[in-house]
């Protein structure tokens, strides 16, 4: 899919990866719709994009508020493409820790924004991409899910997060045969440990563990590098139904 002028949304879009990705769009041409819940932050990003962008405020969990943020975005964008979501959080709890069982309700958040919002965000673009006149190889659109290295190597106290991005791995592929007949495709991005601010929020001692386990490059990835790849899944038809790690060779340790 060339990215020239074609309209993509981008969750999580006010920092982080969703930021980079929705910047590294617009500087490909495209036209970007960027949806979070954090409005300030969110227009500062749609500040720095060179081509047409529009912005709405949205909880990824909340079906009515992103139902009209995707309206909002067809409506500006004149349909929609594809859609990199990028929007998550991570919530470290053991089952049984020091403060008794965990939660239900931190357990079931962690899974509502990570799993259900995803899949409602897969339910609430499709039909505006399958509306969408086809391309080459009768392609209509493309998703690009964000999952974690976490979902196959989950550490102590990332049940819940572990739980729930394996969740979204385990979509892909039904997805993606559920959607072909469409042409569109679907893909999931595996990141390891990046730096963003949900990597900054972590203690210094978990970041340095984690660090110590990445094998080459002997660092964490940058925001960059994770666009670098989403662009490529959304310009290489080849890619569907499956999930890419991005993670230096990361092969996270118990804790």
């Amino acid at each position: 899919m060339n990215l020239q002028h074609q309209p993509f949304l981008v969750t999580g879009a006010a920092s982080g990866l969703g930021a980079a990705t929705a910047m590294a769009l617009a500087q490909h041409g495209a036209r970007v719709a960027l949806l979070d819940r954090h409005a300030e932050a969110l227009g500062r990003v749609a500040t720095g994009c060179p081509t047409s962008t529009c912005t709405a405020v949205a909880d990824i969990t909340d079906a009515r508020q992103v139902q009209q943020a995707i309206e909002q975005a067809v409506d500006h964008l004149g349909g929609l493409r594809g859609v990199v979501h990028c929007a998550g959080v991570a919530h470290a709890a053991r089952i049984y820790g020091r403060q008794g069982p965990m939660p239900l309700e931190q357990f079931r958040q962690v899974v509502e924004v990570n799993l259900v919002g995803t899949f409602n965000l897969m339910r609430l673009t499709v039909p505006a991409m399958a509306q969408m006149e086809p391309l080459e190889d009768g392609e209509r659109g493309v998703i690009v899910n964000t999952a974690s290295c976490a979902a196959f190597e989950g550490q102590i106290g990332q049940v819940a997060y572990a739980a729930s991005k394996a969740g979204v791995v385990g979509m892909t592929l039904p997805a993606a045969r559920e959607l072909a007949r469409f042409g569109i495709r679907v893909v999931t991005i595996a990141p390891g440990t990046f730096e963003t601010p949900m990597m900054e929020n972590m203690p210094q001692q978990v970041r340095e563990s984690l660090l110590q386990q990445i094998p080459f490059p002997p660092r964490f990835g940058q925001p960059e590098e994770f666009a670098q790849l989403a662009l490529h899944v959304i310009t290489n038809r080849m890619l569907n139904g499956c999930t890419l790690r991005l993670d230096g060779a990361l092969r996270m340790g118990p804790k």
